[in-house]
């Protein structure tokens, strides 16, 4: 895994940073693996806009990724590392001792060769999953699940890992990538390793059709627009709020407002990723 740069034979080159993709073996998807996503471009099932400045990009498959690592007792053998263009980690194609072909997240470390085990007596090795329960305390792990059986939910990104904490009787105090500590149950399965690709945050776009390759539209800043379409508009030139807060183009504050609804997961958090 590594970075390369470009000759700046042109502007569009010039500050582009890519990858090399020395670690990928295998550049076609696995047909039975994959799926066409039909594009909405933001839109909902109206056909009203609900996410902006999306639109356009290369067309692509959605990878079934295996999150929930169900196959409990089944080897696995990785056979390939493959790119996914629909997530920023590497994902791994296992080949089970049923016959039956999965992608997994590749961890850091994990290669073609490399056996995978979803088990409770598990080794714990990058790319094996067992429950928290039979995990040893400091140990770093990913595709954490908050509810048995619900497949992972967090730590999934690139470069991104857990770090379990401690165990009480029925909960694990597991370090979020964040920083917030949190309580999950200590029947919640996990796969040890780190998330591999860890360059990832080093990519340099380097021109905006990079961006619009990857289905992302432009975004025109409040300021130069006209008082009716966004509260920051209107004025002659550059025109200062004075005490006004910034406030998104459907006048709510953008800044220190809160706008969690959903709470009933708080009562897990130990230490909030705020705090110090």
């Amino acid at each position: 895994m590594g970075l390369k740069s470009f000759k700046p034979t042109s502007h569009g080159l010039r500050g582009v940073i890519g990858f090399t993709f020395e670690e990928i073996t295998k550049t076609e998807p696995e047909k039975s693996l994959i799926r066409f996503r039909k594009q909405k471009a933001g839109r909902n099932f109206g056909g009203k806009i609900s996410v902006r400045h999306r639109g356009g990009g290369a067309r692509r498959y959605l990878r079934d990724v295996d999150f929930k690592r169900d196959k409990i007792g089944v080897p696995g053998k990785v056979v390939a590392i493959e790119y996914d263009p629909g997530r920023s980690a590497r994902i791994a194609l296992v080949n089970y001792a049923d016959g039956e072909k999965r992608y997994i997240l590749a961890p850091l470390g994990l290669g073609p060769g490399d056996t995978v085990l979803s088990a409770s007596d598990a080794e714990i090795r990058p790319g094996n999953t067992l429950p928290l329960r039979q995990i040893p305390a400091g140990t770093l792990v990913h595709n954490i699940e908050l509810q048995k059986g619900k497949g992972g939910q967090v730590v999934r990104s690139a470069g991104t890992a857990a770090q379990l904490m401690s165990k009480e009787e029925s909960y694990a105090l597991v370090r979020l990538p964040s920083g917030e500590v949190r309580k999950i149950g200590i029947d919640c399965m996990v796969t040890i390793g780190q998330v591999g690709n860890l360059e990832h945050q080093n990519i340099v776009l380097g021109k905006a059709g990079r961006n619009r390759w990857k289905g992302w539209r432009p975004a025109v800043r409040g300021s130069a627009m006209s008082p009716r379409d966004h509260p920051h508009g209107g004025g002659e030139g550059r025109s200062p709020r004075g005490m006004d807060t910034p406030k998104t183009p459907w006048g709510k504050p953008a800044r220190g407002f809160k706008t969690r609804r959903r709470k009933t997961t708080d009562k897990m958090i130990v230490k909030d990723r705020r705090q110090k």
